[in-house]
């Protein structure tokens, strides 16, 4: 941005009229308020012989908020005013325009409430007092309607306009709702094929041709008939959407800025700003009007969301797939692309991330904080790029987006809470992901080995650890496992008897049957790990009942053992050779149990 920009805004902007006098060299001009006769800026241009340019700079009368941290480059204390109301401004490649015009607007509205004034571009700075006696200029709005062929309608909408309203910005504002509320159904078909540029634009900046132009257009436009006119044309009709001029509901002016956007930008019409803007209007439109969150996470700039979402997916990695961790961090890093990694250095890479994020200390941060900051609550200005104005006063709310971004209304200002990119620590975060891309390119063998620079990693140990897991768990999988159904001994042992039955001639069965047992014995038809417990409490000796039954006796144990552990949280039976014997610490639990009183 340069001076004649500033210039060439206040011109339109505020209706000024300019007088050039600036010679080839240093200049000093005043631009001041015919009213008050107060300065409202020092424009201030020199040749420097070093750089072979001019330097431009100029001191605004906006106060000194903007000169609160984090300062931009080009805004800093100002250059010849030595008031504290004031703040200097550097013009040049890097200085922001929407951040400049915001702040003249502030000096306009500091300065008067004057809807006209004069620039004075002179090579000598004039004096307060000089400036306070210059006569004040009218700018009464020049039409080129001469002729009386100008509808009623239009006639009337033009009386509506109220000078002295406000500051310029909340006159211009509430005019532009009151005009737009009483045009809402009007139509035309006086077309204009002119073109016209004009920063927010208005109604009241328009000549009668230009306004039938528009309304003729906006006739077409809802009849379904989509065709291109003036840019600035196009952004009042826009404007009407926001301030819910021509809408049935909240609902319906986001429905019909998502047309306008298909049957408008989508055919090639406007440009790229106007597509930003309108996503940027949309999402604000959506948080102010209390609309669903799903209408307004679809409906805001994509590259807002894939922030939001990249975060969120940081902040629980435990919840997301190996390659959206991955992506995520390609995305706040700045990388373009994945690392080139089968899955394996996928989740080794994202599974870093996941064991890092809650072990990692630095100066009692952990790790997301320490390069993502927290999220902070910050000055939100929803429209301040638009014409817009609201009738009541909004209620006290919060508006959740997503996890990582939510808006509040407290104390008659927003606010929006979210992760500011000014605290992203993203060379911390950038040497641990070209890192571990190199060490797994390496460890797999795959890609182009990436060159070392010399650095202190401090991911390694949580990478090393990672490996040493995944070792762990391979050499676990590889270990032959023995599932043991407690509950198919009994058809086991029921058909070894079977088995055996079919082989013994009828002297080996008589000699097989169990020997009279002087105890109480146990019944028959229980289940067989029943018995053997209930044999246990009474005290008896099992040899011979698992000779007969040919079922070992350490199998019996794992199995009652791993049946009880649930319950018990140990082992209730020892096996010695082919004896078995209940763990004294756990009979009387037993009992309970099994329901029996010994």
């Amino acid at each position: 941005m340069n001076i004649y920009d500033l210039i060439t805004y206040v011109q339109n902007r505020f209706r000024a009229k300019v007088r050039f006098k600036w010679t080839d060299g240093t200049a000093i001009s005043i631009l001041r308020h015919p009213y008050t006769g107060q300065w409202v800026a020092a424009l201030m241009r020199q040749w420097n012989d070093d750089l072979g340019q001019w330097n431009e700079r100029c001191d605004l009368k906006c106060g000194r908020d903007c000169l609160r941290e984090p300062v931009p480059p080009y805004l800093s204390l100002p250059f010849l005013v030595t008031d504290e109301h004031w703040a200097g401004v550097e013009f040049g490649p890097g200085t922001d325009r929407s951040v400049v015009l915001r702040l003249v607007e502030q000096a306009f509205a500091n300065g008067s409430r004057a809807h006209g004034c004069e620039i004075v571009l002179d090579s000598q700075a004039p004096s307060r007092q000089e400036a306070s006696q210059d006569t004040p200029i009218d700018f009464s709005l020049a039409t080129d309607d001469a002729d009386n062929d100008v509808p009623e309608k239009i006639r009337q909408m033009q009386r509506l306009f109220e000078y002295g309203s406000g500051t310029p910005e909340q006159g211009r504002n509430q005019n532009f709702y009151r005009q737009g509320k009483f045009m809402e159904d009007y139509e035309d078909d006086a077309s204009w094929a002119g073109h016209l540029i004009r920063y927010f634009p208005t109604y009241h900046s328009l000549n009668v041709p230009q306004l039938r132009g528009y309304f003729a257009w906006r006739t077409h436009l809802r009849r379904g008939d989509w065709h291109p006119i003036s840019p600035s044309l196009a952004y009042i009709y826009l404007y009407e959407l926001l301030n819910g001029i021509g809408i049935a509901s909240p609902q319906d002016g986001l429905d019909k800025m998502l047309d306008f956007e298909k049957n408008y930008l989508d055919s090639g019409y406007g440009n790229a700003a106007m597509r930003a803007n309108l996503h940027r209007w949309m999402l604000e439109f959506a948080v102010l009007n209390n609309l669903p969150r799903e209408r307004a996470v679809a409906c805001a700039d994509s590259k807002l969301i894939q922030l939001d979402e990249a975060l969120a997916t940081l902040l629980h990695p435990s919840d997301r797939a190996d390659e959206a961790v991955v992506s995520a961090l390609c995305l706040l890093v700045g990388k373009q692309r994945l690392p080139l990694l089968p899955p394996r250095g996928m989740h080794l890479l994202a599974e870093t991330w996941r064991y890092a994020l809650p072990r990692y200390q630095q100066d009692g941060k952990d790790l997301f904080t320490v390069c993502f900051g927290k999220r902070r609550l910050v000055a939100w200005f929803p429209f301040s790029n638009a014409v817009y104005h609201r009738e009541t006063p909004f209620p006290e709310t919060e508006y959740q987006l997503n996890e990582c971004r939510s808006y509040l209304f407290r104390d008659g200002k927003w606010h929006e809470r979210r992760f500011d990119k000014l605290q992203f620590n993203l060379s911390f975060l950038g040497v641990f992901l070209t890192q571990l891309d190199l060490r797994l390119r390496r460890l797999l063998k795959t890609g182009h080995y990436l060159k070392a620079k010399p650095c202190d990693f401090w991911g390694l140990p949580y990478f090393e650890a990672v490996l040493a897991e995944e070792q762990r768990q391979q050499a676990e999988a590889a270990r032959p496992k023995v599932d043991i159904h407690l509950e198919r001994l009994t058809q086991i042992r029921e058909d070894a008897i079977k088995t055996r039955d079919s082989l013994l001639t009828a002297e080996e069965l008589e000699a097989t049957e169990l020997p009279a047992q002087t105890a109480q014995p146990a019944p028959a038809d229980l289940p067989v790990e029943k018995r053997i417990l209930l044999m246990l409490l009474h005290g008896e000796d099992l040899k011979d009942f698992f000779k007969a039954s040919k079922l070992m006796p350490s199998v019996i144990a794992d199995a009652l053992n791993e049946t009880f552990f649930e319950d018990i949280g140990d082992n209730i039976v020892e096996c010695d050779g082919d004896r078995l014997s209940l763990v004294e610490d756990y009979i009387e639990d037993l009992k309970q149990k099994l329901d029996i009183s010994i």
